[in-house]
């Protein structure tokens, strides 16, 4: 039952299923009244991306589509508060506003029902053309039906298909980007550009510049810069922090590299166990918990390369151009891999792999570093990253 649901846990499958074919009649009573979409193009564009720092940098080329192929449109986008100052620097878009959904939210962070409702009434009384809701979930799709626009774009893999007018199955067998830039093709067929995106994707401002290269000062160096970014927010997706240190220890070694590490503020614990297994000889700049999303994206710019888990880090440094190592786990690089034409992927070669158990891990994985990660040996990360090293890297 609810096979068209891409959803691995057999009860949500359940319990979303019947949601769906319970507000289904809702959602098609309200579209009835709102009347047909216009065909001409549209003023008023709501983009819904409401997840983590990655998966809003994965929609990046369908956000910039949108703008090349609606240049007049008055562009929104919606996201959690954590990713409000990286959407800022997206000079597609035209405002920013944020709704922390209670589902994604961090203690304390939730916004009320009310401001819901207040956002929705403003959404209505605006008359959006267009809206698109680039996340399979049935309570977003009901956010943007909820928003009153009269063309809806979305997925019914994860619940909700009755509230959209225009419904695209998730392809799991591409890039999340891909899946995106199809949402967009099917609201704005290529064929309605009237310009190319032009410019970088995203605009650092120069005193995010500026600190950056103060943070980087901390120690006289000759050699390359080595991103260490060991967090992941989930502990089955880390790589263990001594082989990070081992790795970065080895490249210290082999080509004189000064050792950055980074993480945010929740994963300073991980930042202090690579600190504490690096030996004491290592140039080493601890940024751990020390610098915030946009100031991130400067620091990142000026890497060599970066060693990085599977994580929001790790797709910001292939947005601003920095080479980069991917350490997979359970998650799939098919799906999550970093877009830059000078980044790799490192995973292990194991049958059960990529399971995309991040949630509800099998209990053999559940209580240390998976499998998938533990045969992940640092002298094959530590080639990938001299690999990259030794290419020349395009201006950017």
């Amino acid at each position: 039952m609810f096979d068209h649901l891409q959803i691995q846990d057999r009860r949500e499958r359940w319990l979303v299923g019947c949601a769906d074919a319970a507000l289904a009649p809702v959602a098609a009573i309200d579209g009835w009244r709102r009347g047909p979409a216009p065909e001409a193009p549209p003023r008023r564009v709501l983009l819904l991306r409401l997840e983590r720092i990655g998966d809003l940098l994965m929609t990046l080329d369908a956000i910039a589509a949108v703008r090349a192929r609606a240049p007049a449109a008055e562009i929104r986008l919606v996201v959690g508060s954590w990713n409000a100052s990286l959407a800022r620097l997206l000079p597609a878009v035209d405002r920013v506003e944020t709704i922390d959904a209670p589902w994604l939210s961090q203690e304390g962070t939730r916004t009320s029902p009310w401001e819901v409702a207040a956002r929705i009434r403003r959404w209505r009384r605006d008359d959006l053309d267009l809206a698109i809701n680039f996340e399979p979930d049935i309570r977003s799709n009901a956010l943007l039906a909820a928003s009153g626009a009269r063309r809806r774009v979305g997925y019914a893999a994860g619940g909700g298909g009755g509230f959209l007018t225009d419904v695209l199955p998730c392809d799991r067998t591409v890039h999340t980007a891909m899946n995106a830039l199809r949402l967009v093709d099917r609201a704005l067929p290529a064929g309605s550009a009237s310009g190319a995106a032009e410019g970088p994707a995203l605009r650092v401002p120069a005193e995010a510049e500026t600190r950056a290269a103060r943070r980087l000062e901390s120690c006289a160096r000759r050699g390359p810069l080595v991103g260490i970014n060991p967090g992941a927010g989930r502990a089955i997706k880390e790589w263990p922090p001594a082989r990070f240190a081992a790795a970065a220890a080895a490249l210290a070694e082999s080509d004189g590299a000064t050792v950055v590490l980074l993480g945010s503020a929740a994963e300073t614990t991980t930042a202090a166990a690579v600190r504490g297994a690096l030996p004491p000889r290592i140039q080493l700049i601890d940024l751990a918990g020390d610098a915030p999303l946009v100031d991130l994206a400067a620091v990142l710019r000026r890497l060599s390369v970066l060693l990085t888990a599977d994580t929001g880090p790790m797709h910001l440094a292939a947005a601003v151009g920095t080479p980069v190592v991917g350490i997979f786990g359970p998650s799939d690089p098919v799906r999550y891999a970093p877009l830059s034409s000078r980044s790799t992927v490192v995973c292990a070669e194991l049958w059960c792999r990529p399971c995309g158990r991040m949630r509800r891990p099998p209990r053999r994985c559940g209580r240390g570093t998976p499998d998938c990660l533990l045969g992940i040996r640092v002298d094959t990360v530590v080639g990938a990253a001299r690999r990259l090293l030794h290419q020349p890297r395009r201006n950017h």
